[in-house]
């Protein structure tokens, strides 16, 4: 592309302070380096662990920032050595990056790539310990080398995947976290058995890809717990055999799934973030 190799003007989402809110800038986003590529992001989720760094609650985050982990796009240009991909390739960034050479990545009990960020002492510069974003002058940190609320932004090889050229970025882009957090978590963690009875404490994004997941695996009952009743039709559509509000039971509602089966669930997952709901439950 034209801009392969030059510096790239766009707009970007950039956390000053903690605590401070979000101002939207125009950045300048460096070339990739070795190993690197940079991406044009059409679609971004936006995800709560974004909002911890927004108030200063997330671990070892240097500021400014820019956040954002679940987006999808378009392969701008690759930087020396990259094979993975090439410009026009369609790609999703991954917060959790996937080297496929490591000892976690080539076993089928973890996924916890071993050249993570998560390892490093500064999760949010390059491996390199640059960044390739600047504002005013001023360096901008990456965040789990994804920084997606950027119209450009450059990742590690280690930290993208291809995907199909006819997928929807604007859907696909929550492969990137909410997805694969919830569908994974009935799948490949809780292991959701054909027959089961399950209940899925919150049906935000995550939450309902967690009743995807049980749907997938074979789960015949399917429970939606939420105060918001206005989530219960999307929840079964895509699942939910049934939808409960805690504040409509006047006893805990352990109690009410216990009356509801008999014994209880065969899975409970609480995606929610809360320690007093499983206190409460």
């Amino acid at each position: 592309m034209a801009t392969a190799g030059k510096v790239i003007k766009c707009k970007a989402a950039i956390i000053w302070e903690a605590g401070k809110g979000v101002s939207v800038e125009e950045v300048e986003v460096a070339p990739p380096r070795n190993h690197e590529i940079r991406v044009k992001i059409v679609a971004t989720g936006i995800c709560r662990t974004d909002d911890h760094v927004l108030k200063g609650t997330f671990p070892n985050i240097d500021y400014p920032v820019i956040v954002g982990h679940e987006g999808a796009g378009i392969v701008e240009s690759v930087g020396p050595e990259v094979t993975c991909v090439k410009p026009g390739d369609k790609v999703i960034p991954l917060c959790i990056p996937q080297c496929g050479e490591c000892g976690c990545c080539l076993s089928p009990k973890a996924n916890c790539c071993l050249k993570s960020h998560l390892f490093k002492p500064l999760q949010n510069l390059m491996p390199d310990k640059t960044s390739r974003f600047t504002c005013k002058g001023k360096q901008i940190h990456h965040f789990l080398w994804t920084s997606t609320f950027s119209e450009y932004t450059v990742i590690p090889e280690a930290a993208i995947v291809k995907i199909d050229n006819d997928a929807p970025l604007d859907k696909v882009c929550l492969f990137g976290c909410g997805f694969s957090t919830g569908y994974g978590a009935a799948i490949n963690c809780a292991k959701v058995e054909p027959g089961s009875t399950c209940a899925i404490f919150g049906l935000g994004g995550v939450g309902l890809s967690v009743v995807m997941g049980c749907k997938a695996a074979g789960a015949s009952r399917i429970i939606g717990i939420d105060i918001n009743k206005d989530k219960f039709a999307k929840a079964k559509e895509v699942g939910a055999t049934e939808c409960i509000a805690p504040q409509d039971f006047k006893k805990p509602i352990n109690e009410v799934l216990v009356e509801m089966t008999g014994l209880g669930v065969d899975f409970a997952f609480e995606v929610i973030g809360r320690t007093d709901t499983e206190v409460g439950s």
